[in-house]
This record gives structure tokens, C-alpha cells and sequence, in this order.
């Protein structure tokens, strides 16, 4: 027996299928890498076979047809082919997004029966694809479906264990029997036992059927009465079965267990023969030729292995039919015994079985000389066709399926740069930083992390005992984590490059139970090296981002301080820091029934924690993520399973950004006539940094493969060879001069931004010269407005001048003006400012505390009170004021400051106080008075306080109060309505001091009214004697002699002519005598006890008086001052008092 087999890696690592053709010239192989190839069953190991590529996802099940072939795999199609050939015929089914479990066709090869991850099975017509049958029966996914030789029967077995026999011979299908208990149930759909090979094998005669059991053994079940009838089994053939094939003419059966290939006898239920080569992998599907002795089968290791001649010539051939080979092989039930009678009768009996459309089953109950009925195998071959309402039965059950049916898997979690175990070596991450290899010893795991530039970090390794299975390499440190298992909890551990501390690693515990899903280091990269403990930089140790299974995004800082832990909106995909930010990939729902993965992606900052851009990843539908990470100017970036490459280069613009395709390598010139996939690692400037993978390769292995530079080129359409290669740098380079430009803040430009506006100006002035030479002015024109440089607008109208456009000149001229007028480095700086503007954090509402700074005010809507009054002086009624008690002297000092300064004209608080009232509790000036004294405030006050004079001196006689302060007012009389309407309360200010020269002086100016003349040369002489005020911040006054305080210059009401004619002297020491006048006047009101009963009459002689005096004046007297009071005098006059 020969043992050597032909091997053909054929597919990727992962589940695979194969079927023969019908005339086993070629066997078709599908696999995990979407992939079908058509193999040469006449060749040996050296061919290469044509590939099917239509697929989008993993290759899952194949069958052959009389006149083509077909395929279904993992995204949910199921496809049709010209027979031996890769050539696509079309579609034939769907599964509304789950994957394609299996296709089979029946042995007429018209009908296919087509199962999913649905609990029901459809039964499509070939030539009518939309004539379907739907079988509902299952409660999971339907795992395998075959035919019985007849095609009568269809036998399908579920994730649930169950095996249902249905009677498809009618239009109306229906369960001929379910049973349940001898299939395993499996309900990970993902697990290696759910593709396993589980289907009922029916033997060519019909009688019964081969299946595995959950027991690992070979069950035979007998249609007669559906129950087991015998078993296959052995010590040699140990663990699950995982694949059953039949031999043709139904004589061999043939096993695959984990243990290896056994060939068993139908007949006597014995092992005859065993495959003596190794099996690297558990095989998944196993098939005989049909023309020839050969056994085929695949593995999980994705290899196709051809067993030539497995039956030695010695034995009965396995495919040819020989005598007595059905009554050997076949149980075949006792028929009554025939008579002389019957032979006739029984004779044309079975001619009339073959009769019928199809020959073909008639020639094979001959030839095999067995019953294939039962009495009911006769089929209907109009299919339904009489039932009117057969086609509205099909739709209306397809739709109410379409509804009820999940939708597509949900892409799991994972780590950005990471890849399976395999052959016990793995990578944790793998980006532009370095690398993290892992080495699996049994007992223990040995990291290895290598950088890829050594001058800033130190390669390290360190023996592993948690088993770390997640890792990110970040610029100030790596992270690593671990699973839950048994008593010890998950935990994190941080690992930084360099530090100056001692204890710089750190280990973070998650709670019992919690898992953890994703991780991501970052931080902004090191000023300088980091291989030494002490060469650190004051850019801290980078921030450290969790996601876990509790639905937590938990942020920490590089030395483990927890700082903000946030929800997770949806399901986690994958994570990636950079320098400021997290990038996060969630799943905000479910996945769609179309095959869209519904995937957002989150920037976050790390300084608040606030989104800076939400938006949904542009996954085309049946694709899944394969990449996240950082460019090096900091923009995320995402790869896709379509092979696309797209980057969000306006991230720092708050919720604003989009997504552009960066690179499509599906159109790369490299890839034309090569089968190649791309690895990402990173996104270096306009270079796409990546791993090439060779054929079905998905990860990178061991050796590590050096990393490949791939241009990025802008999918743009067009293809004119001078203008499309420079628009599409052009608008490269203004994508990374945007990522550049939104981070400058404050600043307008930079170096090495103006290099690149400069060399991008050249390019758009190849363009406008191009423009202009095709004489297509609006693009030359709209060229000319992207330029960045104003000098650049002289190159293009020089330009333009070359070509004599003089209309295109004018407007470039113009164009230019306008730049020049508007600088454009600082329109941009305002624009970011708005931008900031915009999104500048809202303040928080501040309310007044309560009774703070006044009453409390009542709350709107709560307290229906009339509103408090407001306090309005003006328009307040007159009281009766309070005598004060009597003041201190640091009182009676400000008071004399205050009425020195009562009668100028900048002042007129002493005699405009409309707050104080009389004691009559009304106004103490008419309203009617305010024009006059509006006019000559300073004559009017001091004419009417001169007519006091002699009621005071007569007070004063009668009555001679103590000293006290000259300035301070005196009450007044209580019943007078025809008093000063100037004056003010005498109750406010008690007086301390009268000056008896001022009254003196009054009474002698009342007595020799005739005398104007002599009096007026004599009172600059009673001025130096009389008391005036020493000193303006509150030096007692003498006794006899007080200072008064000069006041402004005020006017005269009703002056003649002449005397706005003086000369600048005169009317100086006119003002001043005005003003000393006014004050004097002002303490002899204050001070006296009776008022004037006809004040109109007093102000003409006083007013006489006072302008001879002015006229009269000599400029130039000197001052003759008083001497100093002595100390504490005042105090003492005041508490003699």
C-alpha cells in the first residue's frame, strides 16, 4: 500500500473545504484566505491552479454540478461557476449577512440546499433561482446538509444537535423525522469543533446513513425505523471524528480522527486499512473521487492532501461495481418468496420503477439491483408547478426569514500590531517605535522588546510568567497586561524606558472577574535619549489607557495616578494614543443586516478628557477594521480589509474633521500580477510603512521581515500624465500642510511650513503655465487663487504675459492686489482664534449667596409679594430731622473742612441738599427759585447771608453763647415760612464756636451805610484781622482770628458793563474777596438764632457794598496771617461748653 501522499499548501491557516467534480478531473479547495483553487487530479505536487477571487471573506463550503460548481463562504454569498474554470456565472443565493455554512447539490444536480448560521435551509431551483423551498425547523445554525441518493430526501444537522430527515420530493416539504441526542451540540460558532465535518453520509443504497457521534464513534441509521443500528469503532481510532467520506460504489467508508486516516469496511463493519503519514493539522472535510482511487482531504493548516490509491489493488476496487458487491455491502431486506404464479407479474414490475423523465436513477437501481422506494420514491417532477399560490408562499415566507434573521458577526476586540500564537511565537505590538516579541517556553513566556532606533531607547527582555496576551509600545513606556485566571485577578503593569526615580514600574489591579480588552500607552516622544535611567526629559512618563469588560475607559498617568474613568458608549474594538490624545473604535449598536460593521471612532484628549471628534469609520459593507494608529504629524489613521488607508488630518478643528483616502493599495503598480497583502505598521510623512505578506499569508511570521516604504498617492481618477500627477501632490501636500498649520496656535508660519508652501507654489505654476498653454483661462485663474506667496502672483503673470493674455494678466494683477491688501498668515491665526472661540468652555451661572450684599430677592414664579420700593431721594417726603448727638472733635474738624468749602461755585452740596427737611417737614426751596440761582449762585447766597447780620449780633448780645467752632451750623428758628430757602437744618451740626469779629464787622457795615468809600478802604484791614481758617486738614482755628478758605472765582447777577472789562489782577482778588465774603456770611446764617423776615430787601445794600469794596480793592496787599492757635485749645473750648 502506498504511503507517500501529495501535500499542496493550498490555503491560509484556518477552516477548509474541498469537493471533487462530477468526472474527478479537478477537486476544488476553498479556505480562510477567500480563495478557490481548482487542482489538477492528474497532476502531482508541482502546479499551479487557477484561483477563484470573488470572494470577500473566507471560503466555507463548495459543490460540484453537473455543469458547474459552486461556492459559499463567510460573506453570506453564494456564487456559481463555469465548470473546471474560475469563471463567474453569478450569484445564487444569500444569507442576509451570516456566513454560508454549506452547499449541497443534489445527485440530479438541479436542486442545492443551501445552510447558514439561520435555522432554516433553503432549496433552490438551479435553473430558477428564485423557485425556493424554505425549510424551518432548527432552533441554531444549520452545520451541514446532504443528499439521499434518490434526492427525494434532504438530511441537515444543526448547532443544536439535531438531525432532521425532510421529505423535499413534493413542492410542499415536510419533516419526514427529527433526531435528536447523537450529535454533539456545539453553539460557539467560532470554536474549532463547529467546522468539523458532522454530516449524514448517506450509503448508496438508501437504506441508512453514516454519521459521528458525540461519543466519538460511527453511527449507522437505518431509514426503516430512523435508529441506530450498529456502530463503527476501534481502539486504534481515538478522539473526535472530525471528517467521513464514502467510497463510490458505497463498499468503503473512510474516517478522520485525530489519531489519523482509518478506512473501514461497510459490509462487515471492520477497519481495514490506515493512512501511516502524520497528521499536522485536524482535518476538516474528506472526500473519494469518483472516477478514481484517490482520497482527498484538507486541514486546518489550510494544506490539501491527495492519497493516491488507498485501496490496494488486492481488495475490491472503490469504484468500479462488481458481482455480488451490493449483496456484500448493501443490506437489503427479505422479499416474499416467489411462485410460478408471480413471475409474471413480478417481471415487468420493475421496468415500470425506471420509467419516467429521469433514466438516470433507473439505470442505477439496475445495476445495483436494489430497491431505492420504500413505495414513495417517486418524484414529482412539476415541482409545485400546479400550485397557483406557491410563488406568494415562497416571497412571503423569504421576507418574514429576512426579518427575523441576525445580522452580521461583530468584529471581536483587538490590539493594534498584534498577531496570533503561532509555532509558539508571537507579536504583542509591532508600530514605528519597535517591536515586542513573545516566546512561549510551557511553563512561561520570554518577552523580547527591540526599538527601532536604539539612540533614544535601550532594547530589553524579561521572562514572562503572567503570560501576558495584550501589549503597546508608546513613546515613554510600554504596557502589558493579563487575563483573569483562577484566584488572581487581571492586572496592567507599566514599564517606562527611562527614569531618574527608583520603583518606576508600576502594576494596576482590575477587580475579580474583570477583563481586560484593549490598552494603549502614549505620551509625547522624548527631547533626548532614554537609555540611561538618568537621561530623562520633564515630559513625565506618558498617560496609560485601559478599556475593560465592565464597559470602563480608565485613564492613568505614567507613574499610576488614576485620573478619570469614563463609560464606553458601545462594544470596544480597538485603541490607539498618540502624543495628546486616545483614539477609541467602539461599536455603538449592533452590526447591520447588510454586512456594515457599524464602527465610530472617538478622539479624546488626555488634558480634560473631552471629545475632540466623534465620527463613524468609513468601513466599506463586508469589511472589517485591521489597523489603527498615528501618522507622524500626529492625524489617526485607519486600514480596512478592502485595503484602503484613510487619515482625519483636520483632527485638531473640535468635531469637525472627516475622513480622506489616503491610498487604495488594491492600485498600486507593484501589485499588478502579484498576490500580496500589506501589513500597516505606520504612516511616516507621504510614505505608508507597512510588512509585505506573500499569498495566503495574513500575519507577519518569524524571521521578522524588514519594513516596506509604499508612496502614498491620493486615489484620484484622472489620468492625464502632465496635470494629474502634480494635482495629486498638490493636494497631498496641502492635507499635511493643514495637520501643520492647525497646530501653530499663535504663531503664523514656520520654516519649514513656508518650504513647503513655496515648493507647492512651483508646482501650481506648472500648472498654470500648462493651463495657459491649452488656453484654458478659468483653470488657470482658479489655480492662480490657490497660491500661497504673493511674490508667486509675479511668476504667474509673467506667465501670462508670455502667452499675450492680457485679459488673464489683468485679473492676476488683481488677484494680487487683493492678497497684498489681506495678510494671509494672519487671516489664518484669526480663524484658529474663532475656532478656539467657538468651542471655548461655556462658564458656570454664578449666583448671589444668600442675604449677600443687601435683602434677599424673591425667586421667580415663587413669591407673588408687590415688589420692594425702591429708595429714590429726589422724590422722597420732607421728615422732620433728628438732632444728632453731640460730635467728637475729629467730627467737628471734618465739619469745618466740609462748610469752608460751602459757598464756591464748583461746590453747592451745602446749599443744594434737598434730603434734609424743615421742621415743618417740607422742601426748604420752592422749585421756582433754582433758575435765579442757577445764575449767580455765589452773589445771591452771600448778599442773603449778609442780611442776617444784625439779628445775629442782637443774639449774640442778649444772649452770649460760649466759643465754640465758627463753622458749625446753629439752629435756626422753628416758625418762619419766609426763611432762607438756602440754609440748611440748624439741627444737623451744633455750633462750637461763634467769631465775634465777623459780627463786629457786620454791625459797623450796617451802621455807616453812608460811608461806602472809607469803609471799603478800611476792610482789607478788618479782612487781616478778622479769623480765618489756618489750614485745610483739621488744625484747630484761633480763638479770635480764623482763616477762611479762598473759593473759585464766581460772577456777579446783574453786573454792569463795566466790570467784565477789569483787568486780570482786579478780577482775581474779586473772586477772592467774593468767595471770603461768602464763606463769612455762610458761619454768620449758621450761627444766628433769628432769620430775616424780608430777605428781598437785604441783598441791594449788601450787593452795593460788596461791588465798591471790589472796585475800590488795591491789588497787591499783602496777607497779614494770624499766629498759630495754641495746641489742645479748641478741645478745651469745646468741653467748657
Amino acid at each position: 500500500m502506498p504511503t507517500k501522499a501529495l501535500v499542496n499548501p493550498a490555503h491560509g491557516p484556518g477552516l477548509s473545504c474541498l469537493a471533487f467534480s462530477r468526472d474527478g478531473s479537478r477537486v476544488y479547495t476553498g479556505g480562510a484566505d477567500t480563495l478557490v483553487r481548482i487542482w489538477d487530479t492528474s497532476l502531482g505536487e508541482d502546479q499551479e491552479p487557477p484561483c477563484a477571487t470573488e470572494a470577500d471573506e473566507e471560503v466555507t463550503t463548495i459543490a460540484a454540478a453537473t455543469d458547474c460548481w459552486l461556492s459559499g463562504s463567510k460573506d453570506s454569498d453564494v456564487r456559481k461557476y463555469e465548470l473546471a474554470k474560475p469563471n463567474l456565472q453569478g450569484l445564487v443565493a444569500n444569507a442576509a449577512g451570516v456566513p454560508i455554512r454549506c452547499v449541497a447539490v443534489d445527485p440530479k444536480g438541479k436542486r442545492v440546499a443551501v445552510s447558514s448560521d439561520e435555522p432554516t435551509v433553503k432549496v433552490i431551483d438551479l435553473q430558477d433561482i428564485t423557485n425556493i423551498i424554505t425549510l424551518d425547523g432548527h432552533t441554531k445554525a444549520v452545520r451541514k446538509a446532504t443528499w439521499h441518493p434518490s434526492a427525494s430526501l434532504l438530511t441537515t444537522c444543526g448547532a443544536d444537535g439535531k438531525i432532521i430527515v425532510w421529505d423535499v420530493s413534493g413542492s410542499d416539504p415536510k419533516q419526514e423525522k427529527v433526531i435528536d441526542g447523537v450529535l454533539p451540540a456545539v453553539a460557539d460558532t467560532g470554536s474549532p469543533e463547529f467546522g468539523y465535518d458532522c454530516s449524514a453520509v448517506w450509503h448508496t443504497s438508501g437504506q441508512y446513513f453514516f454519521v459521528a457521534t458525540r461519543t466519538h464513534e460511527i453511527a449507522t441509521i437505518s431509514r426503516s425505523d430512523w435508529s441506530k443500528s450498529s456502530t463503527l469503532s476501534d481502539d486504534a481510532c481515538t478522539g473526535a471524528i472530525t471528517a467521513l467520506a464514502l467510497s463510490p460504489n458505497g463498499v468503503y467508508l473512510a474516517a478522520a480522527a485525530k489519531s489519523g486516516i482509518f478506512i473501514w469496511s461497510t459490509q462487515n463493519r471492520r477497519m481495514l486499512f490506515r493512512y501511516q503519514g502524520a497528521l499536522n493539522a485536524p482535518v476538516t472535510q474528506m472526500a473519494f473521487c469518483p472516477t478514481k482511487n484517490l482520497l482527498a482531504w484538507t486541514d486546518t493548516a489550510g494544506d490539501l492532501t491527495r492519497w493516491p490509491d488507498p485501496i490496494p489493488a488486492s481488495a475490491p476496487d472503490p469504484v468500479k461495481l462488481s458481482t455480488g458487491t451490493h449483496s456484500v455491502t448493501v443490506p437489503v431486506k427479505r422479499k416474499g418468496t416467489p411462485t410460478l404464479f408471480d413471475d409474471d407479474a413480478v417481471a415487468p414490475a420493475r421496468p415500470e420503477k425506471g420509467k419516467g423523465k429521469d433514466g438516470d436513477d433507473a439505470e442505477l437501481d439496475d445495476d445495483l439491483g436494489i430497491d431505492l422506494d420504500n413505495d414513495d420514491w417517486i418524484l414529482d417532477d412539476l415541482g409545485g408547478g400546479l400550485d397557483d399560490d406557491g410563488e406568494a408562499k415562497r416571497l412571503a415566507a423569504e421576507g418574514g426569514i429576512k426579518e427575523m434573521v441576525s445580522v452580521t458577526k461583530a468584529q471581536p476586540a483587538f490590539q493594534p500590531g498584534s498577531t496570533p500564537m503561532e509555532n509558539k511565537k508571537r507579536y504583542l505590538a509591532y508600530n514605528m517605535i519597535g517591536v515586542i516579541e513573545v516566546t512561549d517556553q510551557d511553563t512561561h513566556h520570554i518577552v523580547n522588546v527591540e526599538f527601532h532606533d536604539r539612540s533614544l531607547r535601550k532594547s530589553y527582555h524579561f521572562t514572562d510568567h503572567f503570560r501576558y496576551d495584550l501589549a503597546s509600545l508608546g513613546e515613554r513606556g510600554a504596557l502589558y497586561a493579563c487575563q483573569p485566571e483562577a484566584e488572581h485577578p487581571a492586572h496592567v503593569i507599566y514599564k517606562p524606558y527611562g527614569t531618574w526615580a527608583s520603583q518606576s514600574e508600576w502594576t494596576y489591579e482590575l477587580p475579580k472577574g474583570t477583563r481586560v480588552l484593549g490598552l494603549a500607552a502614549g505620551g509625547p516622544p522624548p527631547s533626548k535619549s532614554l537609555r540611561e535611567n538618568s537621561d530623562v526629559d520633564l515630559g513625565g512618563q506618558g498617560t496609560v489607557v485601559l478599556a475593560t469588560s465592565d464597559g470602563e475607559l480608565v485613564f492613568l498617568t505614567g507613574s499610576g495616578i488614576e485620573r478619570a474613568c469614563l463609560s464606553l458608549p458601545g462594544d470596544f474594538v480597538t485603541m490607539v494614543a498618540g502624543s495628546e490624545w486616545v483614539f477609541v473604535v467602539t461599536r455603538d449598536g449592533s452590526t447591520t443586516m447588510d454586512g456594515s460593521q457599524n464602527l465610530t471612532g472617538r478622539l479624546i484628549k488626555f488634558d480634560d478628557f473631552c471629545i475632540l471628534q466623534k465620527e463613524a469609520l468609513p468601513i466599506p459593507k463586508r469589511h472589517t477594521l485591521k489597523w489603527v494608529g498615528i501618522t507622524e504629524e500626529g492625524a489617526p489613521a485607519i486600514y480596512d480589509s478592502s485595503g484602503v488607508l484613510h487619515v482625519m488630518p483636520r483632527f485638531r478643528i473640535p468635531l469637525s474633521a472627516t475622513w480622506v483616502r489616503a491610498l487604495d493599495t488594491n492600485k498600486l503598480e507593484r501589485r499588478e500580477g502579484k498576490h500580496e497583502s500589506y501589513w500597516p505598521v505606520g504612516v511616516a510623512g507621504d510614505a505608508f510603512m507597512c510588512l509585505i505578506l506573500k499569498g495566503r499569508q495574513e500575519h507577519p511570521g518569524f524571521p521578522r521581515p524588514l519594513i516596506q516604504e509604499l508612496p502614498i498617492r491620493l486615489p484620484f481618477k484622472r489620468t492625464d500624465p502632465k496635470e494629474a500627477p502634480l494635482e495629486e501632490h498638490f493636494a497631498r501636500e496641502t492635507m499635511l500642510l493643514d495637520i501643520l498649520r492647525d497646530g501653530l496656535g499663535d504663531e503664523l508660519t514656520t520654516d519649514a511650513i513656508a518650504a513647503r508652501e513655496l515648493a507647492l507654489d512651483k508646482s501650481l505654476i506648472q500648472l498654470i503655465q500648462h493651463a495657459c498653454k491649452t488656453d484654458r483661462l478659468a483653470r488657470a485663474l482658479d489655480l492662480a487663487r490657490l497660491l500661497h506667496l504673493t511674490p508667486s502672483f509675479d511668476m504667474a503673470i509673467k506667465v501670462a504675459g508670455f502667452y499675450h493674455l492680457i485679459g488673464l494678466q489683468e485679473k492676476l494683477e488683481a488677484l494680487k492686489a487683493e492678497r497684498a491688501a489681506d495678510d494671509r498668515l494672519e487671516g489664518l491665526r484669526d480663524r484658529r482664534r474663532a475656532l478656539a472661540d467657538d468651542f471655548a468652555p461655556v462658564p458656570a451661572m454664578r449666583l448671589p449667596a444668600e442675604n449677600a450684599g443687601g435683602p434677599s430677592r424673591p425667586k421667580a414664579f415663587q413669591d407673588f409679594r408687590p415688589p420692594p420700593p425702591m429708595h429714590r431721594p429726589g422724590l422722597e417726603r420732607a421728615t422732620p430731622a433728628v438732632e444728632p448727638p453731640a460730635r467728637a472733635p475729629t467730627d467737628t474738624q471734618m465739619t469745618d473742612d466740609s462748610t469752608a468749602y460751602g459757598g464756591s461755585w464748583g461746590d453747592d452740596s451745602q446749599q443744594d441738599d434737598y434730603s434734609h427737611s424743615s421742621p415743618e417737614g417740607k422742601r426748604k426751596r420752592p422749585l421756582d427759585d433754582e433758575p435765579s440761582r442757577a445764575r449767580s449762585p455765589g452773589l445771591d447766597s452771600a448778599a442773603k447771608r449778609r442780611a442776617l447780620g444784625d439779628s445775629a449780633s442782637t443774639a449774640r448780645a442778649t444772649a452770649p453763647q460760649p466759643r465754640s467752632n465758627p463753622f458749625a451750623r446753629k439752629p435756626g428758628a422753628d416758625n418762619s415760612n419766609n426763611r432762607n430757602p438756602f440754609a440748611r437744618s440748624a439741627d444737623v451740626n451744633k455750633a462750637v464756636h461763634k467769631s465775634e469779629s465777623f459780627f463786629a464787622k457786620v454791625d459797623a457795615a450796617e451802621a455807616d451805610k453812608g460811608k461806602r468809600v472809607g469803609q471799603t478802604k478800611a476792610k482789607p484791614k478788618e479782612k487781616k484781622e478778622a479769623g480765618r481758617q489756618t489750614t485745610l486738614f483739621g488744625l484747630p482755628p484761633a480763638q479770635s482770628a480764623e482763616k477762611k478758605a479762598p473759593g473759585r472765582p464766581k460772577k456777579k447777577a446783574g453786573g454792569a458793563a463795566d466790570d467784565t472789562q477789569e483787568t486780570a489782577p482786579t478780577t482775581h482778588k474779586q473772586s477772592q474777596s467774593d468767595s471770603q465774603r461768602d464763606v463769612t456770611m455762610s458761619e454768620s446764617q449758621e450761627g444766628g438764632d433769628t432769620q430775616v423776615d424780608e430777605p428781598s430787601q437785604v441783598p441791594t445794600e449788601v450787593e452795593a457794598q460788596e461791588a465798591i469794596t471790589m472796585e475800590t480793592e488795591e491789588p497787591g496787599t499783602p496777607i497779614e496771617w494770624p499766629p498759630s492757635p495754641e495746641p489742645r485749645a479748641r478741645e478745651l473750648e469745646v468741653a467748657a461748653s
